[in-house]
């Protein structure tokens, strides 16, 4: 797998700050909350979006601050208690279970009869230790995001923090955004299904990296005007 995206840390932080309130509305609409872009934009900026239920918009809120946690602190290598300060930014306002702590009992998952295991903090540690090792960037973002979704360490926001903490991956690597777009959530959650039933990750992965990244080849050239102009202002001062 090659990385998509080729940018500095800082352009994929631009990126990330511009496209924030769209990956925002497409996260919320991967859970069920059948919100609007401009009303995501709204909740975003503090405002009321009208009949919506308060935990949905909590869940946005949160989903804000998640984004603007990763951002400021995109120079952090990924960990477990990083990924913990996710979920727990994620839940938080009683929007989940025990934000941040690790789940301790069992869990049914949506759309299948299978049951994932109760989470092991030695193990995860491990298996987070062994997904760092994947040198390209944006093979390892999706393959934590995979594999988080998977484990369901906390009670609920596994999603969210697993998408949360892949896209820490790609912004610290300069490797572009993960989001589902909404033409493409129906076919994510059934490779979704599949994956947690099979634990083979080929077919939802591929689907991610042909459908699901975004990002900006700059391919910035040096512009000969605008350096002559820039000279010519520096020596006009100097005249004065």
């Amino acid at each position: 797998m090659k990385n998509k995206y080729i940018m500095s840390r800082k352009d994929n932080i631009m990126l990330a700050k511009r496209n924030i309130v769209d990956s925002i509305w497409k996260s919320a609409n991967l859970e069920g909350i059948a919100v609007t872009f401009p009303e995501t934009e709204m909740i975003f900026d503090g405002l009321v979006a009208k009949d919506m239920i308060i935990k949905d918009v909590n869940v946005i809120i949160n989903l804000k601050k998640a984004w603007e946690f990763i951002i400021d602190y995109a120079d952090y290598p990924i960990d477990f208690g990083y990924i913990c300060m996710i979920n727990k930014i994620v839940g938080s306002d009683n929007v989940t279970p025990y934000p941040g702590y690790m789940r301790t009992s069992e869990v049914k998952m949506g759309g299948t009869e299978w049951i994932p295991e109760i989470p092991n903090e030695v193990k995860i540690k491990q298996d987070l230790e062994e997904i760092k090792k994947i040198e390209n960037a944006t093979d390892q973002a999706i393959t934590l995001m995979l594999y988080l979704m998977r484990s369901q360490i906390f009670y609920d926001g596994n999603k969210r923090t697993a998408m949360l903490a892949a896209n820490q991956v790609m912004i610290h690597n300069g490797a572009g955004i993960i989001s589902i777009p909404l033409e493409e959530q129906k076919n994510f959650r059934n490779e979704l299904v599949k994956f947690y039933e099979s634990n083979d990750m080929t077919g939802i992965k591929e689907m991610i990296y042909n459908k699901c990244i975004d990002g900006i080849d700059f391919n910035i050239k040096e512009n000969k005007d605008l350096l002559d102009f820039e000279k010519k202002l520096k020596d006009m001062k100097k005249s004065q």
